[in-house]
């Protein structure tokens, strides 16, 4: 794996931060409370990382779709079939309160982890993706985590 160049690592930091303002304000509920009265509930805790949480899960597999088109015959078929797991995971699986959308969502960040490194094995993305995807998944999940379990 290669060093992930500026722009991707920047751009990805930056949409690491629903997540953890959602994580921050699940820790400091006086925040979360402020958050929730100021800007809106949609924006404090666990449900900011959720909405955005399948906003991201629906973008990647545009993401890998795009991926996809680098390969050919049954690997780029098998490649757009695997591509719109992820956008389909949000719509059928966050539907049924915080608690279980949290942990489909978890769920769904670890399989997209696995497809990206699918497509990175099979020479599809950048060189430097999965480190890029390592570092961001880790952050989600972890955010996640936080608004599922604390």
């Amino acid at each position: 794996m290669q060093t992930i160049p500026r722009a991707p690592l920047l751009l990805g930091l930056a949409g690491l931060l629903p997540f953890l303002w959602g994580a921050v304000t699940v820790v400091l509920p006086d925040l979360g409370l402020w958050t929730a009265q100021t800007i809106g509930p949609r924006f404090a805790g666990p449900y900011v990382m959720l909405f955005y949480g399948a906003v991201i899960l629906s973008f990647m597999s545009g993401v890998l779709w795009g991926f996809a088109a680098q390969l050919s015959g049954a690997r780029a078929t098998s490649g757009y079939v695997l591509s719109v797991l992820p956008a389909l995971w949000a719509f059928f699986m966050t539907g049924g309160g915080p608690t279980s959308a949290g942990i489909s969502l978890i769920t769904g960040f670890v399989g997209l982890l696995g497809l990206d490194w699918l497509f990175w094995h099979h020479g599809a993305t950048p060189p430097w993706w999965m480190r890029l995807r390592l570092l961001l998944t880790t952050v989600v999940v972890t955010c996640l985590a936080i608004g599922v379990f604390a």
